[in-house]
């Protein structure tokens, strides 16, 4: 995503667990994108990157955090200490570094989550995946209750499905490759700026039922 949206000509702050992990695209876009090293659920560090930005303008905020969990154990059968990881990974920690970031994003801007197919209930017909599941069905429930809370403040608000796509967490039989959903992803997000708001919507630009 912050490769596509480089590629577009923005300004990009884009924040890595490891500074390696973009260190090609910094060399490539050295005047469009800054690093910043953060782990998401590191609290405090998530507070000091609030005040860090105090004063700047993000126009689309995109918050992108997840782990897996075991994907094939019955939820009974889950480590509560497991269970914790994913749920603070995919559904506290980018609710919450959103709540502290909100502030910087105009009326007029995005703020965005990836979340997934797997987090709607109502389309929910093979189970597995099932913490999985839980923590993306969570994190649209906090989106949507943010962007009730901060209704009047009037940005779009999109909790976003990618597709099952070929990445470490997709695996290698996934149906897309990351060329054939992030540009179209990318596409949805442009659309839907400034519709306010919030929509659940995946990489074809169909709402997706929650």
């Amino acid at each position: 995503m912050a490769e596509e949206h480089l590629k577009r000509g923005w300004r990009v702050i884009a924040s890595v667990r490891s500074a390696s992990a973009l260190d090609e695209l910094s060399s490539t876009y050295r005047d469009q994108l800054e690093l910043i090293t953060l782990d998401t659920t590191d609290w405090p560090a998530i507070d000091a990157l609030a005040k860090s930005l105090d004063g700047r303008r993000i126009d689309l905020l995109l918050v992108n955090a997840g782990i897996s969990g075991p994907t094939t154990l019955p939820i009974g059968e889950v480590d509560p200490d497991v269970f914790s990881s994913v749920i603070m990974t995919n559904a506290l920690a980018p609710l919450r570094i959103i709540d502290r970031l909100a502030d910087l994003v105009p009326s007029k801007g995005t703020i965005a989550v990836m979340s997934s197919d797997l987090g709607s209930i109502s389309r929910n017909t093979v189970a597995t995946w099932e913490a999985y599941r839980m923590s993306k069905a969570a994190l649209n429930m906090g989106l949507r209750s943010l962007s009730i809370r901060r209704r009047a403040e009037g940005r779009t608000y999109l909790a976003l499905c990618p597709g099952w796509v070929r990445t470490d967490m997709g695996g290698p039989h996934a149906h897309l490759s990351i060329e054939e959903s992030i540009p179209r992803l990318t596409d949805v997000i442009a659309a839907r700026t400034g519709a306010k708001g919030i929509s659940y919507v995946n990489y074809q630009g169909q709402d997706v039922a929650w």
